[in-house]
């Protein structure tokens, strides 16, 4: 038995050296073929250079002949004028020649103007410099640095592994804004290429159960910002890498962001029999109560017959729970199935548009089953109330404040727990509707009521960078947010 164990790893150890061997003759090939494109694309790169010195030599040589016909041609032109004058110049000096022979003083008298005549003579006005001059050296070029630049030239080096910038990485408004810097200057980087990932642990990316890299192609900039994400872990490695023209560096030391969020589903296991809940979304349905109290301790039906995939009955779920069973009466309502224990969270509400009345807040895990949002003192909402007239308040402890501001279509909600503040928001542009100040004491729960409509959550949303904003110039604000206190306390 030993030995045949033996002999077993020899066979497997054998079959891994002939795998090593064909990979390293496939290598050897790999390495001649690649070899080979390099060079073909040296020769094309020396080609294309050698192109530009030929293109650039003719259009210099162009001009050297274009200068010298300029000059041959201004010299010629000046050595017409210097011949043409000299002719007459010899003419005129053979008739003065013979004026100067006559010795009778009436016959030389009669010599017309040939004082005058000489004395215009053209070789009086000729000048005798040339116009232009033989030297050529204003078009001689001196190729001195060029040639340090070309016995320069070596083959592209591998770039740096860029240096992630932590305090300029930005997590807000869910995107995530990544900044990076190369350790030293290199204008022959191309683009850089981003990897991301998400993952449960902080610090540096674990190798075992992590999710594969997402990559971001041809960077030009040294950051980027991704957008429209929605964050379900609590933190996102990124790592970047430089790349050149013809071969990519090594990545960056890779970082940890944190990117944590608040995701919850609504609990239809505990909802209120007349609301039809999904994950996210949740209905008002006038029937559904009355199949439940019809049939005691049965599935709820749907108007069909069959039992509805929407909502259940009373499961192991709630009974878990223990502490509530089923809204029920007037309180149309169904809160989320995850606990706010700490920390700061956010999520948003969108009612349809022709929704009646809803209430949008939180609640501890105690309401009562016919307890109403913001009518006891363990839940805080707002309530927008379009049955008849249009009423916007805040409520709780069965106290109201009205509101004298538009409601909008979407609601902003801000929860600190550990600063025991409640606040809601205009999700669209961001305006203060109303803050909660108290204490927390038990967990809080996102509640929800609807009646004759039906809402929209959006969980898995980072606190708004506005919304930020606002809280550090909230405690200078009258008016809604400074008359809360009234009501909590």
């Amino acid at each position: 038995e030993t030995l045949q164990r033996i002999v077993s790893t020899l066979a497997n150890k054998n079959d891994e050296i002939h795998n090593f061997i064909d990979m390293l003759n496939h290598t050897i090939k790999n390495v001649q073929a690649n070899s080979s494109n390099v060079m073909t694309e040296l020769d094309e790169e020396f080609d294309g250079l050698y192109s530009i010195l030929d293109e650039m030599k003719g259009t210099m040589t162009n001009t050297i002949q274009q200068e010298e016909a300029r000059k041959i041609q201004a010299l010629q032109n000046q050595l017409s004028q210097c011949s043409n004058a000299l002719e007459s110049s010899e003419e005129l000096l053979e008739l003065a020649a013979q004026s100067l022979d006559i010795k009778d003083p009436v016959e030389f008298s009669k010599v017309n103007n040939i004082k005058l005549i000489v004395t215009m003579a053209s070789a009086f006005r000729i000048s005798l410099k040339p116009k232009v001059s033989d030297s050529m050296t204003h078009l001689m070029v001196d190729f001195s640095l060029e040639r340090r630049i070309l016995q320069a030239v070596k083959f592209l080096p591998v770039p740096k592994a860029p240096e992630i910038d932590l305090a300029a990485c930005l997590v807000a408004d869910n995107c995530v804004t990544v900044s990076w810097r190369m350790p030293e200057e290199d204008n022959r980087i191309d683009h850089f290429v981003l990897e991301y990932r998400k993952t449960n642990f902080d610090g540096l990316p674990r190798v075992k159960d992590e999710q594969c890299w997402e990559l971001v192609d041809y960077i030009k900039a040294t950051e980027y910002t991704l957008s429209g994400l929605k964050f379900d872990t609590k933190y996102m490695n990124f790592r970047v890498q430089a790349c050149n023209k013809a071969v990519a560096g090594e990545y960056s030391d890779p970082v940890t962001l944190e990117t944590k969020a608040f995701v919850f589903n609504l609990d239809n296991t505990s909802s209120h029999l007349n609301l039809k809940v999904e994950d996210t979304y949740v209905e008002w349905d006038p029937t559904g109560g009355k199949g439940q109290e019809k049939v005691k301790g049965k599935e709820n039906k749907g108007r069909s017959g069959t039992p509805s995939p929407k909502r259940t009955s009373v499961s192991s779920r709630s009974l878990m729970r223990g502490s509530r069973d089923r809204f029920t009466g007037e309180s149309y309502t169904v809160l989320g199935d995850t606990a706010i224990e700490s920390g700061q969270h956010y999520w948003e509400v969108r009612a349809q548009k022709d929704c009646k009345s809803y209430s949008v807040g939180v609640a501890y895990k105690n309401l009562g089953k016919f307890d109403q949002l913001g009518k006891t003192n363990s839940s805080w909402c707002i309530h927008i109330n379009n049955w008849l007239q249009t009423t916007f308040s805040a409520k709780h402890n069965n106290k109201a404040r009205t509101l004298d501001i538009p409601a909008p279509d979407r609601i902003g909600v801000y929860c600190d727990f550990d600063g025991g503040q409640l606040t809601f928001y205009n999700a669209n542009s961001k305006q203060l509707l109303y803050t909660f100040r108290t204490k927390f004491t038990q967990p809080l729960l996102p509640g929800f009521m609807v009646w004759c409509g039906g809402l929209t959550v959006s969980t898995g949303l980072q606190v708004p960078s506005a919304v930020k904003t606002l809280q550090k110039s909230e405690n200078g604000l009258s008016g809604s947010a400074g008359s809360l206190n009234n009501i909590t306390q």
